[in-house]
């Protein structure tokens, strides 16, 4: 396990050190998401969480099908509609 020490400042902000965002791929401006699980923060980059996202869907959905095709073809078909 990596483990660095670390103290948060008087206005509240922790840094990460480099080492850490090295290995996350984080730099300045990369949009990250926050969570608290079981008394653990954990800091995700906003396209690893994407990323995680889109497998755990995948696992449910044939090869070759387009949820995003399907969506769009719906919402298409409810605009004809009126």
């Amino acid at each position: 396990m990596n483990e660095i020490a670390a103290r948060i400042d008087t206005s509240g902000r922790l840094v990460i050190p480099a080492r850490i965002r090295k290995d996350l791929g984080l730099t300045a401006g990369t949009a990250v998401t926050l969570r608290v699980s079981d008394g653990e923060l954990r800091v995700v980059a906003k396209a690893e969480a994407i990323r995680a996202a889109q497998a755990r869907v995948r696992r449910y959905v044939k090869p070759g099908r387009s949820l995003a095709g399907e969506l769009i073809a719906e919402r298409r078909a409810e605009w004809r509609r009126g």
